[in-house]
C-alpha cells in the first residue's frame, strides 16, 4: 500500500507549570493526504500524537533519550500515554484530512513508560509539590560544581541530585529556597532562565 504524506505542519502550544504541576496539554496542526481521507486521518493522529508526546515530554527528560525511545515505540504504545484528546477546525477531502487536534498527556503513564524506556526525567508524581527542578549545565564541571555545593551551603540551601548526564546535573530544591538561591547563582555570575517552571542556570 502506497501512501504519500503531501503535508504536515505542526505547531504548539504548551501551558506553563500550573501551581501543583506541569500542564501536559498541547495542540497540533496537521494537514496530511493519503489515498483516503480516512487513513489520512490516522496517519494524522498517529503523527500529532508522537510529535505532541515529544514536545510535551521534552520539557521534563533528556531530549535525545526521549527522542530513541520514541523512535522505537509503536502507535498502539503511544496511544496509552494520551490521557484524553479533541479535535476543532476539522477538515476532510476524499484523501485529506486536516485539523487542531489537542491531547493531554498522562503523567503517570508517561512517567512510567520513560522510566521503563531509561529516559531520565523529571516529570512530578505529585508527592514533591515542595520543591523545584533546576537544570544545571557546567563548563567545567568540577569547579562549578564545588562552586555550586559552596552557594547551597552558605545559604542554607537543601539540593537533591536527581540525575547526572554528562556536564548537565537536574536537582531539586525546596521551593522556599527558590528566590535565594535564584540570586546567589546570580550574584556568582550564573546565567539563568525560567523555563516552563524548571530553573535552568548555566556557568
Amino acid at each position: 500500500m502506497n501512501c504519500k504524506k503531501l503535508l504536515l505542519l505542526l505547531c504548539y502550544t504548551i501551558a506553563p507549570f500550573g501551581a501543583i504541576g506541569a500542564d501536559l496539554t498541547a495542540t497540533a496542526s496537521v494537514n496530511i493526504t493519503s489515498e483516503t481521507a480516512a487513513m489520512a486521518k490516522d496517519m494524522a493522529f498517529n503523527d500529532a500524537r508522537r510529535q505532541i508526546i515529544a514536545d510535551v515530554l521534552g520539557q521534563y527528560s533528556i531530549p535525545d533519550q526521549l527522542a530513541g525511545a520514541l523512535q522505537s515505540a509503536k502507535n498502539s504504545e503511544l496511544t496509552n500515554l494520551i490521557a484524553s484528546s479533541s479535535i476543532s477546525g476539522e477538515k476532510q477531502s476524499d484523501t485529506t484530512y486536516s485539523a487542531d487536534i489537542t491531547m493531554t498527556v498522562d503523567g503517570a503513564a508517561a512517567r512510567a513508560w520513560m522510566t521503563e524506556n531509561n529516559v531520565q526525567n523529571w516529570l512530578g508524581d505529585g508527592k514533591s509539590g515542595d520543591v523545584f527542578v533546576t537544570q544545571v549545565v557546567m563548563s567545567d564541571k568540577l569547579a562549578r560544581w564545588i562552586e555550586l555545593n559552596q552557594i547551597v551551603r552558605d545559604n542554607d540551601i537543601d539540593m537533591t541530585v536527581k540525575y547526572i548526564n554528562g556536564n548537565q546535573i537536574t536537582v531539586e530544591i525546596p521551593s522556599g529556597s527558590r528566590a535565594k538561591f535564584t540570586a546567589s547563582v546570580r550574584a556568582m555570575g550564573w546565567r539563568y532562565a525560567d523555563q516552563n517552571g524548571v530553573l535552568h542556570i548555566i556557568k
